[in-house]
């Protein structure tokens, strides 16, 4: 390409990138490198700008696959890069700004030409073109064989011993984006990678000692949600004080590669979303979940999930258990923080839900909250939203709350938070409710949706699970929080009704014709009367423990008590609607002797009055109701695939080829 030129489309032609893919054999001493490495250009922010990249280089990356058998070029390269690396903490802080320059335009190199290669060919053969050797075709030497994991351990001291400041910000965020492309190999097998070449380096070896202040790092990454420094940060300018050779220099070189070649320009006003976004905190926490997601190997479990599953408070004092060798320590109250003012994205959402699974740490310490409102009410809005949401991140909301309502304390202390003006709750004007009422109307509200779109028996189960582990604990229910739980109820009886009505109209038409296939409603029957079921046994729970708590729940049962009329002789609900038919009636028996046309106000002093004099004793006691959640025995089949997705739907740093993309199909990531 030209000296003055900056065109992508140039950069086929470029010859630097010529020489680099071509048949001859650079040596790591050769001055060539540094005039490759200094290029300047504003590192490409989303995967739309590096698909332009990946598009305008195609023909040199098919040219250095083609010839790296030869010319160990590649090789060369990271060699290279890991000589540079050895001097990079010292000069972040003498702001050498140089030597960080080419060092991150070496790994951006390095990035760029590993995406190819693994979704080009079997890890066994990339693995070759790590290891040959210069005018040597298919020989290697044994003292290369590590260049892989070299450049894994080296990414990875690099992430947690560098520095982060403005000059340090690119390079940091291209290590952990590299390491994300070294796992990448996952998205070109339909099958779950229970082994491979970066695996087994990760887990063994010279990477493993890492582990637990590579987890912290990320984590810590996540928290600060540092932005991008403004465009230009890392670009030599013109210095005043003796650096002007040294940026003579380093420009002289840049224009004889690519001038300034700009991609989104450098100095140019990024877009407001890219303002307000931390690239490092989101790819660190796509890495995260990657790492936590890697398979068992053989003979050893995940160190990355046991660093996840084990870390504590500062402030805890305890001692380490001497079986987990990669426990640390994390500010919880700057962790949960973040975690509340994430929630928006999937990524969030599955850390915290991992957290509340599988570190009991964490899981005590959010529990003991005093402002649990500000991680609920998140959640809460993600399952509102549900119809603008994937069905992964939804089922990911809908199980941090059945991990939540475990807890009694939980359930009792949801209640006593009064929340204001919830903005978006657009179906009713909510001035003032509690949390608990809250999460009762948007579980209903999502079960409601759920009936009507998606029919999903798993969404269905795990939503009625959390209001039956809540409904002992029920407390002063709001009245729009008691009637939604009765009009689902009353949802539930016309859909029973209505079904018992085709199933009827079924079989009369099985007499009269013996060829004609007919639907399963017995199924669906049986599922809709395990439905009513659990609801009976909610408002049950309700009734029998918390009864005096409830006065609107009553009102709302009075009001609509022909509802009930059908089940009390009904041979699945019978025993469950003794005590139900029984309030109904001490109640209703109440409210005749008040006399005719009660305001609102005096039914509710009469409940509540009702309420106290109500023999306890008279309501059956059933079972209480208590569900946990339960982790399926594969989990990975279905949270790798889930992971790989958010890292490919990313618009930071990567981008893959759709057509390249095996794990899952585009339409259902």
């Amino acid at each position: 390409m030209g000296a003055n030129s900056s065109s992508i489309s140039d950069l086929s032609e470029n010859e630097y990138l010529k020489r680099l893919s071509g048949a001859e054999s650079i040596s790591e001493n050769d001055p060539f490198w540094n005039q490759l490495l200094s290029f300047s250009f504003t590192t490409p922010t989303n995967s739309a700008e590096l698909k332009l990249l990946e598009e305008a280089t195609v023909s040199v990356c098919k040219s250095l696959v083609e010839n790296n058998p030869r010319t160990g070029n590649l090789g060369a390269l990271i060699k290279v890069f890991l000589s540079r690396t050895k001097e990079l903490k010292i000069s972040a802080e003498c702001q050498n700004h140089l030597f960080i320059w080419q060092a991150h335009n070496a790994l951006f190199l390095i990035s760029c030409l590993l995406k190819v290669f693994i979704s080009q060919m079997p890890e066994e053969e990339m693995q070759l073109h790590f290891t040959y050797e210069e005018k040597s075709p298919v020989t290697y030497q044994a003292d290369s064989e590590d260049l892989i994991e070299e450049l894994l351990c080296c990414l990875i001291k690099l992430i947690i011993d560098i520095p982060l400041l403005d000059i340090t910000y690119g390079i940091s965020l291209e290590a952990v984006s590299t390491l994300v492309v070294f796992l990448s190999c996952q998205l070109f097998h339909k099958e779950i990678l229970r082994q491979s070449i970066s695996h087994k380096y990760l887990m063994h070896g010279r990477c493993l000692p890492y582990t637990s202040r590579l987890v912290k790092t990320l984590l810590y990454n996540f928290i600060r949600q540092e932005k991008r420094p403004p465009p230009g940060t890392h670009i030599f300018e013109q210095q005043s004080d003796g650096g002007g050779l040294l940026y003579g220099l380093a420009s002289g070189v840049a224009t004889g590669l690519w001038t300034v070649f700009t991609l989104g320009g450098v100095g140019s006003k990024p877009a407001p979303h890219q303002e307000q976004s931390s690239p490092l905190a989101s790819q660190s926490l796509l890495l995260l979940l990657v790492l936590a997601n890697l398979t068992d190997a053989p003979d050893t479990p995940n160190p990355y999930r046991q660093a996840i599953m084990s870390f504590k408070n500062t402030q805890d004092n305890t001692a380490f258990p001497s079986s987990n060798p990669h426990a640390f320590q994390i500010n919880f109250n700057s962790l949960y923080t973040a975690l509340c003012e994430q929630q928006k994205s999937d990524q969030a959402t599955l850390l915290l839900y991992m957290l509340l699974h599988q570190n009991s740490n964490v899981r005590t310490y959010m529990l003991a909250r005093t402002d649990m409102e500000n991680l609920v009410v998140p959640i809460l809005e993600i399952l509102y939203h549900v119809e603008e949401r994937n069905s992964h991140h939804v089922y990911m909301a809908l199980i941090i709350l059945l991990i939540l309502t475990e807890d009694d304390g939980f359930n009792r202390s949801i209640h006593e938070v009064i929340l204001k003006n919830i903005t978006w709750y657009s179906e009713r004007v909510l001035t003032e409710i509690s949390l608990g009422s809250l999460l009762i109307l948007v579980v209903i509200r999502t079960i409601q949706y759920n009936m009507t779109r998606t029919r999903d028996k798993y969404l269905h189960t795990n939503c009625l699970a959390a209001l039956a582990n809540m409904s002992a604990q029920f407390r002063s229910l709001h009245q729009y929080a008691a009637q939604r739980i009765i009009s689902l109820f009353s949802l539930l009886s016309k859909k029973h009704n209505k079904v018992l009505e085709q199933a009827t109209q079924s079989l009369r038409g099985s007499l009269s014709s013996d060829d004609v296939p007919l639907p399963d409603y017995a199924q669906d029957l049986n599922v809709i009367e395990e439905v009513i079921r659990m609801m009976l046994e909610i408002i049950n729970s309700c009734l029998t423990n918390s009864l005096h708590h409830n006065p609107n729940l009553v009102y709302a049962l009075l009001y609509k008590r022909d509802l009930f009329e059908q089940f009390r002789t009904h041979p699945s609900f019978q025993d469950i609607m003794q005590n139900i038919d029984l309030v109904i009636t001490f109640f209703s028996s109440r409210l005749q002797q008040a006399g005719a046309e009660l305001s609102v106000e005096r039914v509710l002093e009469i409940i509540k009055q009702g309420a106290v004099a109500l023999p306890k004793d008279r309501l059956r006691k059933f079972p209480e109701l208590k569900f946990k959640y339960v982790e399926e025995e594969q989990p990975e089949e279905f949270f790798i695939p889930y992971v790989w997705s958010l890292v490919y739907n990313s618009a930071v740093a990567l981008y893959w080829n759709p057509q390249d993309i095996q794990l899952f199909t585009m339409d259902s990531g």
